[in-house]
Order: C-alpha cells, then structure tokens, then sequence
C-alpha cells in the first residue's frame, strides 16, 4: 500500500509537480501543475501508482467488465489499470471537442466500467467519459484518479479512489492573482485544446 507521502515522492522525483501560471483543462488558472505524463512516462512508476489504483477500486467490491478513460491523459492510466484488474482497458477521444468511442472500442449494453483519469480537478472530462459510457448502455460502478486536485469535493455518484488528494488553488481566468500581477506567462501544458489568451 502507497501512501500519499510516497506518491508525492514519486511525482517530485519525475519533476512533474510544476510551480508557475498554468492554464488548466477546466479553463482555470492555477500557480501548480501536476504533469501525470512525466511520472508515466517511467513504467515502473506507471506500473506501481496503477498496481495500487487498482487495488483500492477492488476494495469498493463493486464488479467491472472494462476500465475506459479520457485520452490523453488517461489512456496509460486505464490500460495499466486494467491489467491489473484483468479486464480491457479502452479509452474515449474528442471529435469535435465532443468525447467519443473509436478505433473499434464498443461497450456493450449492461457493461460495467471503471472510470479512470490521471488527475481530476473539477471533473468535467471523467464526467464526460461517464456519459459516453451511458450512451452506449453501459454503467459506471467505479471512478478512479492518481490524483484528486480537488481534495475530495468532487461527487460523481459512485464509489471515486484517488492515490494522492490535495487542494491546489484554481482561479477563474477574470480573478486570476497571477494574471493582475503580469509577471508570469500562462502556460497549457495539458491536452485539452483550449487557446491560452
């Protein structure tokens, strides 16, 4: 079993907890960045923070056919999730800005999934996965993240795992501190396309 300690370790020895003026995929703004691809980008660490995502959905008892995610960010999580789940491990993409299924992923009606992300903040791209999921008749009995920025405010209607919760500030764009201030450049270092202004 992971700690949070250990999980912060890990992320600060990959470089991927980030300090400066970051645009967010939620469109907020924040001084911290938590770069999950750094951390995954080393199997080791993909292998052991998924081996332990994986163990905690076990605990919730609730039983699952797949794990899906949102690309990009999710889509290491949800396969090295899944092997350790022993399940397929699939994940939604935008077209159009709108999340879908390609490549051939389907779920079946009645189908249970495990929802998984690299970092959750407001939750709208878990949200959104949800309801891909739904669409295609499947249900979603699990949702799980590396980390939850959002120190555990997000409800997503069923059991959600985190391995490393904490409350990073966020701003809106027209109340950003760090925009008034003009000193640091905004920088989107996440995959969702949004311009930086």
């Amino acid at each position: 079993m992971l700690s949070e300690e250990q999980i912060k370790e890990i992320f600060l020895k990959a470089d991927a907890f980030l300090e400066g003026h970051f645009l967010l995929s939620s469109g907020l703004h924040s001084p911290y960045y938590l770069q999950c691809a750094k951390v995954l980008q080393y199997p080791d660490y993909a292998e052991l923070l998924c081996r332990e995502l994986a163990r905690r959905i076990r605990e919730f008892g609730v039983e699952f056919d797949l794990v899906i995610a949102p690309a990009i960010g999710g889509i290491i999580v949800s396969y090295e999730t899944a092997r350790h789940l022993k399940v397929r491990g699939i994940f939604a993409e935008r077209v159009n800005g709108e999340l879908t299924l390609r490549r051939g992923f389907e779920i079946k009606p009645g189908e249970r999934a495990v929802v998984v992300e690299d970092v959750v903040t407001t939750g709208k791209s878990t949200k959104e996965t949800i309801e891909v999921v739904k669409a295609h008749g499947g249900k979603v009995v699990a949702v799980g993240s590396l980390v939850d920025r959002s120190g555990g405010k997000v409800d997503f209607g069923v059991p959600f795992a985190s391995l490393w919760r904490l409350e990073v500030p966020v701003y809106s764009p027209e109340s950003c501190p760090i925009c008034k201030e003009g000193k640091l450049p905004l920088v989107k270092p996440g995959s969702r396309n949004i311009p930086v202004r």
